[in-house]
């Protein structure tokens, strides 16, 4: 129990920051919220990061803009180097779903967890230095924002920690950097299909009809509901073709 207490208040301590590869496909998160009440705040998503980069250095945001760990790896400017070892976890893994799950640990598993890790902590270090006042406002927020996603409650996550204000010095001339919002709509039964549509193709064009990210519950959360994150006015319009898609058919 003193463990549990300790691990709870260390995981949503304000001063203390956690650094996950894609949080949104993070299993952990809505593990520690739906199982011991754990709110993940804090967090420095790669992923984001990456992509807030992609946009600062005038590069165009796109739909799919993921990268894998192991390509973010081998671009020369974060890391630029070849991560054969994952890949071969990779293979293991679509091999067998439960490779995680055997104990004792491998050697190979104990080697590929201590190298993520250690990588994460590299490449953390290469994008703190890249990143600027508002983008890194904006890392923060959205982590924020993606944390929140799978883990729906009934009161708006009244009992949340609060999303990070706009620092002062990002307000020029009255106005500041847009915000963006987390919404959560509402699936009925059978109508989950018509939104992916056959092979995704569905949510594919609205993904990329609208500038925001919409995710989908699935095995990560709720299977009934959508979450999409952005820009009001984009998240306004892509919950319109959603609901289209779900009168239409």
């Amino acid at each position: 129990m003193e463990l549990y207490v300790s691990c709870s208040l260390h995981f949503q301590m304000l001063y203390i920051w956690l650094m996950p590869f894609r949080v949104e496909k993070c299993l952990l998160k809505p593990a520690l919220y739906f199982q011991f009440g754990i709110k993940l705040n804090n967090v420095v998503d790669t992923q984001i990061a990456y992509s807030l980069i992609e946009e600062q250095e005038g590069r165009a945001r796109s739909s799919d803009d993921y990268i894998s760990f192991v390509g973010l790896l081998a671009d020369p400017r974060y890391c630029g180097i070849s991560y054969l070892e994952k890949e071969e976890v990779r293979v293991l893994l679509r091999q067998d779903p439960k490779f995680w799950t055997y104990r004792p640990l491998s050697e190979l598993m104990v080697r590929a967890a201590a190298d993520d890790v250690r990588f994460l902590l590299y490449i953390y270090h290469k994008m703190m230095a890249k990143l600027n006042e508002r983008t890194l406002w904006y890392l923060q927020f959205r982590g924020a924002l993606y944390c929140r996603c799978y883990c729906v409650n009934d009161n708006n996550y009244a009992d949340w920690p609060s999303l990070p204000p706009v620092p002062d010095n990002l307000i020029v001339e009255g106005k500041a950097p847009e915000e963006e919002i987390l919404s959560v709509l509402d699936v009925p039964p059978g109508k989950m299909g018509c939104i992916i549509g056959r092979r995704g193709a569905t949510i594919l064009l609205i993904k990329e009809s609208c500038n925001a990210e919409i995710l989908i519950g699935g095995s990560r959360g709720p299977p009934d509901k959508v979450f999409i994150i952005g820009a009001v006015k984009e998240v306004r319009k892509a919950e319109a073709m959603l609901r289209g898609r779900m009168l239409d058919l």
